[in-house]
């Protein structure tokens, strides 16, 4: 009996809690709807591929292959310097008597659907060749199949290069986020519940110098943090970095910032930690799902949208061109700059979300 009475307390106090309420029912069919769109995302794999003195039938093959987009060049060199620049996915040239391809390898069921597209092409023209000659009544030696000899190149990594390590750059980005939002977001709520936040409320100071203060002091927390997870990633899955390692720290630390804004803000409306706990699926989940592990551009538009107005969709890009392609600060400060954007914006509204606790 005594236990239906306390069974009854906890129904009531969460029937009072409007906003947990709402949150125990919203976020698992967030979670569900957002699991039904990624599986919903085209999966059709589509492949660039330069060519340089390939016989013209052999072109035309690789044309007809499903994905496969060819584009003839004079030279190899012409069309190794658009695959320097990532414009295509692959080349394949053919030169002393061997086929020579280098593929991009930023994305392995790209380099997968090259290799099986030149190895359909070489049989379908071995076979038209077998069949020609044996149409001319050609001898046994003639109908005998010269093997094509195909050499591999690989501009990233190399022939073990699969999946995951597309997703490494992203997944970096998303502990990063994860950690300190959660880190900031409860620590500044235990300094709210305890009344820490109150007394410091009742000085002189301003909601402005507080909200640098705070910002400032898990900051620091949150660079050692965001770096740490940046270099364990590189050294212990022993992910290649075409680019500065630097670079890649910086864009880690960067992004920290931002977690570390976004966690201070939801506390400020959050009234317990088990409040703050379920804020994770609205603010994290959504993240990972937009930020690169799924190609934006395989979702709907409006779902291409929403990955726009994400941070780590940015941290994302930013991280797996320093990573991936060798790309500078200089050459990613357009992801770095909007990132900085998110933090200001973050920093504006902490300020004001303060004005329920004090008005100046």
């Amino acid at each position: 009996m005594r236990s239906i009475v306390v069974a009854k307390r906890v129904l009531l106090e969460l029937l009072r809690d409007k906003r947990t309420l709402a949150l125990l029912f919203f976020a698992p069919v967030l979670i569900l709807f957002l699991l039904n769109l990624m599986f919903a995302a085209s999966t059709d794999v589509k492949v660039k591929l330069g060519t340089s003195g390939l016989e013209p039938a052999l072109s035309e093959k690789l044309a007809k292959v499903k994905g496969v987009t060819v584009k003839n060049y004079q030279t190899t060199t012409l069309a190794r310097a658009d695959l320097k620049k990532y414009r295509l996915d692959g080349v394949t040239s053919y030169q002393a008597d061997k086929y020579t391809v280098t593929y991009a390898n930023l994305d392995a069921s790209k380099t997968q659907l090259t290799k099986q597209a030149l190895k359909q092409a070489l049989l379908s023209q071995q076979l038209a060749g077998l069949q020609a000659n044996l149409a001319l009544g050609r001898g046994e030696k003639s109908l005998q199949a010269k093997i094509p000899v195909v050499v591999n190149h690989y501009q990233y990594g190399d022939s073990q290069t699969n999946f995951f390590t597309k997703l490494i750059p992203v997944l970096m980005g998303f502990f990063t986020f994860f950690f300190v939002f959660l880190i900031s977001g409860l620590a500044l709520l235990k300094e709210r519940t305890s009344g820490t936040l109150a007394r410091l409320l009742a000085t002189p100071i301003k909601r402005s110098e507080l909200v640098y203060g705070y910002t400032l002091g898990y900051g620091l927390v949150a660079c050692l943090q965001a770096s740490l997870i940046a270099l364990v990633s590189v050294y212990l899955l022993k992910l290649e970095v075409v680019g500065s390692l630097v670079a890649v720290v910086v864009v880690s630390v960067c992004l920290g910032f931002v977690a570390l804004a976004f966690g201070i803000l939801l506390s400020t409306f959050a009234s317990s930690e088990f409040q703050m706990m379920q804020f994770i699926p609205l603010v994290v989940v959504p993240q990972i799902f937009f930020s690169g592990i799924i190609p934006l551009a395989s979702l709907a538009p409006w779902a291409q949208v929403i990955g726009r107005i994400l941070p780590l969709t940015y941290a994302g890009d930013a991280l797996s061109k320093i990573i991936m392609q060798g790309a500078t600060l200089r050459q990613v400060s357009g992801d770095l700059l909007v990132l900085v954007g998110f933090l200001v914006c973050l920093l504006g509204l902490n300020i004001l979300g303060l004005k329920r606790y004090r008005k100046v």
